[in-house]
């Protein structure tokens, strides 16, 4: 059975700041809605993942109700596009893949039906990381960010996630045992560029998460707060790495929705 959302889905490109070709996928809300429509762009987590036209879930409420439409960007280091391609954001090269997310705004700007002026965007886990990065580098590009999960610092990330993945984790993020390394990410760690982060922020955790410890959204919710940029935290008591428990992803959603209708919609 064919779903809305599926015949709805469009496949984009654009060019990279480097002239690489990125693509992704865009869902027009329905013709009801007059006007050029906000957008929020969903970035996929992994950063070994890869975003695919499916079924949205709760996520057609946010296209055909409220009139927003969604972008699900494959950006650098995503698979599915080659090996070459999924090694383009390792180590050093990890602001590339942010960069993408920019070229992504630039294309936005040339779409008639998108407006420019209105852009949120969301992601889990390693989609939350670049969910930070972009509000931190990008804030005058976008109206709000939701971070799920996210890491604010791949170093102190690497140093209180489960011992059993760090090592993997180190291969495509870095070592930041190494000297320059960590220098690098602690660089360009949102956590580290507070004071560029201007736009209302989303963060959203499970207490109990053994993959991006929850001290990763603390520190960043705390931040936002001292500073005076608008922040919401959520935290679950009883979740881990994202929201399991039907409840907890009812009331996650809901909120997420009263987040966006202030501060994206408004």
């Amino acid at each position: 059975m064919k779903t809305e959302s599926l015949l709805q889905a469009e496949l984009i490109h654009w060019k990279g700041f480097d002239g690489k070709m990125v693509s992704g996928f865009l869902y027009k809300p329905l013709a009801k809605f007059a006007g050029k429509r906000p957008v929020l762009v969903v970035i996929h987590g992994g950063p070994e993942g890869q975003s695919q036209p499916t079924f949205l879930g709760r996520n057609n409420y946010l296209l055909n109700e409220l009139g927003i439409a969604l972008i699900y960007p494959n950006v650098r280091g995503s698979t599915g596009y080659g090996k070459t391609f999924s090694l383009l954001d390792n180590g050093f090269k990890r602001e590339d893949t942010y960069k993408d997310i920019n070229a992504l705004f630039d294309w936005i700007a040339t779409q008639p039906e998108l407006d420019s002026q209105r852009i949120a965007v969301t992601g889990g886990s390693y989609g939350g990381h670049m969910t930070l990065a972009v509000s931190t580098f990008y804030s005058d590009r976008i109206r709000c960010s939701v971070d799920i999960v996210g890491m604010s610092n791949l170093v102190t990330f690497l140093e209180h996630t489960e011992a059993y993945r760090r090592d993997l984790r180190r291969v495509e993020y870095g070592d930041e045992r190494d000297p320059k390394m960590r220098e690098y990410l602690e660089k360009i760690a949102p956590m580290n560029n507070i004071e560029k982060i201007k736009k209302p922020m989303f963060v959203i955790a499970g207490k109990n998460d053994p993959r991006v410890p929850v001290s990763e959204s603390q520190q960043i919710a705390d931040a936002l707060k001292k500073q005076g940029t608008p922040v919401w935290l959520m935290i679950a008591n009883d979740e881990g790495h994202g929201y399991r428990k039907k409840p907890n992803q009812d009331f996650q959603f809901y909120a997420t929705v009263e987040f966006l209708q202030e501060y994206l919609l408004n």
